[in-house]
């Protein structure tokens, strides 16, 4: 059973510590660098306001932060631990008989707990900020482009068949979905549940009501017969506003507690939602992988000062850190490319950071 005494509390705090000034210059880094690249992207082509890129880059950077995040952890808690170190206190703990998993242990639980928050609320934040982000920065880009339209791609379905949406372009406000120059083509499943094209749908508006679309100026062709004209039509849906953004946005732009439905609804539609999955079990991940970075934290911190070699035994830490982003990212496109599972991939960075801190830590304390 794990005590938090004094001690524990002390090293934590100071662990919190480290772990804010790493995501403070994290993210003032992050914050330059996207607003050099929103100006390089949008502001060369549309005539837009350093203000308004800004709060761009403003949206943007919480989703971006979110991926540095385990980083932080990694970054501030070798430079507290290497503070400590250096000013002899944890010498003085392990020479009181204080073991280092004492206070490691507690450290990580904290790492650990700090992942759920960031799972369970941060994330839903900057998905909410991100989609913000795209839909703006398409306006901004829509009046550039002048009258181009923006075609749309949606799909629904169930186990009685689908429907294949296209549009020349989508409106939101208010979360109301309207789509302009609709195309609906709706296929029914044979005997054999396989989809069978039915009729088409023509329709100058179509907006997305709860249940249902409602069409507006609306042309039916049915196979093998003749078309037929109304000025409104409404017709089945298993979408709502939420779901229908969403399958127009990126995983990174879809909350963690609407991924299930997004992957539920993607496949009935008969879509491949590998992306929405490999990012579900990331997040499932998150909170292991902030613990591991705690622990190679102080695996890689420890070593007595007087020995030597601390700074350089640290730099190979934050080394570590950057080949562990570029081995999550690989791993992460393996599994879109359908080359390693995607449970392999999504936490193979959590459980290879957490043995090898383990592993270390285990040579370091007890030879």
């Amino acid at each position: 059973m794990i005590v938090f005494g004094r001690i524990e509390r002390y090293v934590v705090g100071y662990l919190l510590l480290g772990v804010l000034g790493a995501l403070a210059i994290i993210s003032a880094v992050i914050v330059l660098i996207q607003f050099v690249e929103l100006a390089g992207q949008i502001g060369t082509r549309v005539d837009v306001g350093a203000d308004s890129l800004f709060q761009l880059t403003l949206l943007r950077v919480p989703s971006l932060i979110q991926i540095l995040l385990p980083f932080c952890f990694l970054f501030g808690g070798i430079a507290a631990f290497v503070g400590l170190n250096r000013r002899s206190e944890l010498v003085a703990m392990r020479a009181a008989g204080v073991s280092a998993w004492r206070f490691i242990l507690p450290s990580a639980g904290a790492a650990f707990m700090l992942g759920v928050l960031a799972v369970a609320v941060l994330n839903p934040a900057a998905a909410a900020l991100n989609a913000r982000f795209e839909y703006e920065r398409a306006r901004i880009m829509a009046n550039y482009l002048g009258d181009t339209p923006r075609e749309v791609w949606l799909r629904q379905g169930d186990g009685s068949g689908q429907v294949v949406i296209h549009a020349k372009a989508r409106e939101a406000h208010d979360g109301t979905v309207t789509l302009r120059g609709v195309s609906l083509f709706i296929y029914e499943n044979d005997p054999r549940g396989t989809p069978v094209f039915r009729r088409r749908l023509e329709a100058t508006e179509a907006t997305l009501m709860p249940g249902f679309w409602r069409l507006k100026n609306v042309r039916e062709a049915m196979a093998g017969d003749s078309s037929i004209r109304s000025d409104t039509l409404t017709i089945r849906s298993s979408l709502d506003p939420e779901a229908a953004m969403e399958s127009l946005a990126s995983p990174e732009a879809i909350p963690f507690w609407r991924l299930p439905k997004a992957i539920q609804l993607t496949e009935q539609a008969g879509f491949s939602a590998s992306g929405y999955r490999l990012r579900f079990q990331q997040l499932l991940a998150t909170p292991l992988l902030f613990a591991a970075m705690a622990v190679l934290a102080a695996a890689f911190s420890l070593r007595l000062t007087r020995l030597g070699g601390l700074a350089g035994l640290a730099g190979a830490g934050v080394a570590l850190g950057f080949i562990l982003f570029f081995f999550n990212q690989f791993a992460g496109a393996l599994a879109k490319a359908d080359i390693i599972p995607l449970f392999a991939a999504a936490w193979a960075p959590a459980l290879v950071s957490a043995l090898a801190g383990v592993t270390l830590l285990c040579y370091t304390e007890d030879g």
